[in-house]
């Protein structure tokens, strides 16, 4: 339970971020093509921790130990989409 409310915390943290970014290209603080980059890899991380959690979620419901559940590659996690 802890290392999921570790998780939730981190998915938190980059969803703060993902907003200030949006709001620092509102500003003009950054320019879109630095946005969109930064919004790329926050997004990735994002992925790849809502990913960890249903893993986590899903061994616990299965009886196994969420703690063997293992962070998946970006192109591994970003597949599922396609």
């Amino acid at each position: 339970m802890e290392q999921d409310r570790k998780i939730l915390a981190r998915i938190t943290e980059m969803v703060e971020h993902e907003h200030r970014l949006r709001a620092d290209l509102a500003s003009g603080r950054i320019d879109g093509v630095t946005e969109r980059q930064r919004l790329s890899e926050v997004e990735q991380e994002l992925d790849r921790c809502w990913d960890l959690l249903r893993q986590r979620r899903a061994k616990a419901e299965f009886g196994e130990n969420p703690d063997e559940a293992e962070v998946r590659p970006p192109s591994q996690v970003e597949g599922y989409l396609e």
